[in-house]
């Protein structure tokens, strides 16, 4: 069968495009083919900086001839009827139409037509030129003479050429022409921009590949990725030192390089007091170059690896000497932001408010920049203060969670006040990955103690799914405090995910927070009133935004009072006592306290959910243990364990079964409208099977609560399982639809013991099996 053979090329495409824009070709090209009736056994996309190249192998030479049968009236039909019918169906004359009949309706027309297939080259010419024109590029560009033309192609840089051949091995490969702005399919490329920019008349796609082989492209990236690890490797190695690896950056630059050449540099020693994380990201982020270090050593060496695109002459001195030039030049400034941070500010004087609100001591350079942060009123979010407001919720919510964490209150507030002080450094400013990191490395230099420290890099963690929890107590409390500040905040003012769009990070944040809970084992129940004190502080920032400092302090008091007094209760009347000037403000604008936390609780659940089915969890399983009100996390996951170990043992599925099968009875009564008595009474009880499961169900559901309130969960469900031979026995022994009704109410009333004992632990009826 034929194989066709596509390649665009282009002036240089951004590397961080073209993985993805050759999937996107693949699959428009083929979803268009398919849709054409055409079939193909397999298709394969390649890419480098100046093309993208699809090998589609197998592919049909004609599409099938597709049959349509179109129901016409009944012979007896009006003229008007029967000619509207023949126009529908393309037919000159009734005779073309052949006569059907049916026992009911009588005869009737139908017209059978038969669609010629088409030609695949003609398949092909016809759906290029709009898979070209509307390719989906991030950002594009118009070029050359027809861009001043209307509807002018857009490609990402200019299109330069198009090779699209066609045909069996067997038989001579043809051109499929079409034509493009000007751009007529053809059958030349080009090779290396440098070493081989003649002409390359190709057939098909292994003497292509293979052409440009010859013409120093290497055209598979993920071949160009092995030979630049693997020299970059070997080069390192051969020097005594070893790669520091990066597979973003290795993606990155098998997307500058056609055919990949690997060379070492070297810097000044000096540069070497300047922290690694500076040095790496300098060199990573300017020059796309890789870092060294000494074998089993934690600091880099003083040698870098770069990958050019041409063979020099010269064995590439010119290529390590000018990138040389530029990583030195690049590292000046870096030492200089280094040297800058640890040093004191001018304006000291203008700090003083902000240093006496947040305890710092303007001696050392990091309390400096924390002062600096607040002073100029940096915004975190509009409608959510500066990060000077920020900061002072994040240390209030803080405090209280030192106690659940049991951190030392005084270190938390410390490390609290110096987090986000490295936003304000020209490290930090420079290359903002490095926040939180730099932090660490400028309080450990002023003398703080190693455990703040380290909670200043660890209160943005995790980052996510394959990141660490916070280490220490001291990073894990502000870690904690950090993202539900933020979480908060953002319910607060109904800036929620919203379908694939999270521009804040918030499920990121929730998760991190799900995994600090069960990783480092904190319970935290998010229903308490406790709680809701920072919920309420959101929305006093709120009021301090849209109506001054006196409405905000207004409703501050105001519910406080409520917490104080009447527990969590809805804030809506609050808006009118704050201040009259919120009369203007619409009184749903940010909802209520209590709505927030409950619904901030369900968004917490979901990203329980999906950290639990990741970590292997049955969703049928989770969903049976979680309820609207289950705030402890923590113990929801373990109920969730201790179910799954119990349900999978054999006496957890016989009781399983015998108690869906009890609460299917219910269920089906409960719909009929029948009120299920809530207590069994034991003189109506005649047969054994039933004073058995009677007295069971008392015993099991006394200890399983007992076990539960001891959340001893594994403890529970053996409670139940004694369940399962009276269950079992009952539902042989005894006919729950007894003709007497007392009997009867009173046999149902025991099958909803059951499911009250079993409903200490999980809903059974979610289980699925």
């Amino acid at each position: 069968m034929p194989d066709l053979l596509l390649e665009l090329r282009s002036e240089e495409i951004p590397a961080r495009m073209q993985r993805k824009a050759a999937g996107d070709l693949k699959k428009l090209v083929t979803d268009a083919l398919v849709e054409a009736g055409l079939t193909y056994e397999g298709v394969r996309e390649y890419w480098t900086p100046r093309r993208l190249t699809l090998d589609i192998r197998g592919l049909n030479a004609r599409s099938s001839d597709v049959r349509e049968d179109i129901k016409g009236p009944a012979t007896s039909a009006p003229e008007q009827a029967i000619q509207g019918f023949l126009r529908k169906a393309g037919l000159a004359s009734v005779s073309e139409a052949h006569v059907h009949s049916d026992p009911k309706k009588g005869d009737f027309y139908v017209a059978h037509l038969v669609k010629p297939g088409r030609p695949a080259d003609e398949i092909i010419a016809d759906v290029m030129p709009g898979i070209i024109r509307n390719f989906p590029w991030p950002k594009s560009m118009r070029s050359g003479v027809a861009s001043a033309k209307p509807g002018a192609l857009r490609w990402v840089r200019p299109l330069q050429s198009i090779v699209c051949t066609f045909g069996s091995e067997t038989e001579e490969t043809r051109v499929v022409p079409f034509e493009v702005d000007g751009l007529v399919a053809g059958n030349v490329t080009y090779g290396h921009r440098f070493h081989a920019p003649e002409p390359i008349t190709v057939r098909r796609f292994e003497d292509y590949a293979a052409n440009l082989e010859k013409a120093k492209v290497v055209l598979d990236a993920e071949r160009r990725k092995q030979i630049i690890a693997t020299d970059a490797n070997n080069i390192a190695f051969a020097n005594g030192l070893e790669l520091v690896e990066d597979e973003g950056l290795l993606e990155e630059v098998s997307g500058l390089v056609e055919w990949p050449q690997v060379l070492m540099g070297t810097f000044e020693e000096e540069f070497l007091a300047i922290p690694s994380e500076i040095i790496r990201l300098t060199i990573k982020t300017n020059q796309k170059c890789f870092v060294t270090r000494k074998p089993g050593a934690d600091t880099l060496s003083n040698h870098f690896i770069l990958i050019a695109n041409i063979e020099a002459k010269d064995g590439g001195k010119e290529i390590v000497h000018g990138n040389g030039k530029v990583v030195r030049a690049r590292l000046s400034d870096a030492k200089h932001f280094w040297l800058r941070d640890q040093g004191d500010l001018p304006d000291l004087d203008t700090l003083k408010a902000s240093a006496e609100k947040f305890d710092l001591d303007l001696k050392k350079p990091l309390d400096q920049r924390m002062a600096k942060l607040d002073a100029l009123n940096v915004t975190f979010h509009a409608k959510l203060g500066t990060q000077g407001e920020r900061v002072a919720r994040i240390r209030r919510l803080a405090a209280e969670l030192a106690k659940v964490t049991g951190a030392d209150a005084a270190l938390v507030d410390r490390a609290v006040v110096l987090a986000k002080a490295d936003l304000r450094t020209e490290a930090v400013g420079e290359f903002p990955e490095l926040q939180g990191i730099m932090g660490r490395k400028y309080a450990a230099l002023q003398g703080e103690d190693a455990a703040v420290a380290e909670a200043i890099e660890d209160h943005y963690k995790p980052q996510g799914p394959s990141d660490r929890v916070p280490a220490g107590k001291i990073g894990l409390t502000v870690a904690l405090a950090d993202k539900l500040d933020t979480l908060i905040g953002f319910w607060a003012i109904d800036e929620k995910p919203t379908g694939s769009k999270d521009p804040y990070a918030l499920r990121r944040a929730a998760l991190g927070t799900v995994r600090i809970f069960l990783e480092r084992g904190l319970r935290l129940n998010l229903l308490d009133q406790s709680f809701a004190r920072f919920i309420f502080e959101n929305f006093e920032q709120q009021l301090r935004v849209l109506a001054g400092a006196d409405a905000a302090l207004a409703f501050r008091r105001r519910q406080e009072e409520k917490i104080e007094t009447d527990g969590l209760d809805p804030p809506a009347d609050a808006w009118d006592d704050a201040s009259s000037t919120i009369d203007d403000i619409e009184h749903g604008l940010f909802g209520t306290a209590l709505d927030v936390q409950h619904d901030l609780l369900a968004f917490f659940q979901d990203r329980l959910k999906v950290y639990l089915r990741d970590m292997g969890a049955r969703h049928d399983l989770i969903d049976a243990v979680l309820t609207p009100e289950a705030d402890d996390l923590l113990m929801v996951a373990r109920r969730v364990e201790a179910l799954t170990a119990f349900i999978t043992s054999e006496e957890g599925q016989n009781l399983l079964a015998g108690t869906k099968r009890a609460t299917q009875l219910l269920a089906a009564e409960e719909k009929k409208g029948t009120v299920v008595e809530g207590a069994v009474s034991a003189d109506l009880l005649k047969l054994d099977a039933e004073k058995a499961l009677y007295a069971a169900v008392e015993i099991a559901s006394r200890d399983a609560a007992a076990a539960v309130a001891q959340e001893d969960f594994r403890s529970a469900m053996e409670a139940l399982s004694t369940l399962r031979a009276p269950v079992d026995q009952f539902f042989n022994d005894v006919l729950v639809n007894d003709e007497d009704p007392a009997i009867r109410a009173n046999r149902l009333a025991l099958l909803a013991a059951i499911r009250a004992a079993t409903g200490t632990v999980a809903d059974f009826s979610k289980i699925a099996g």
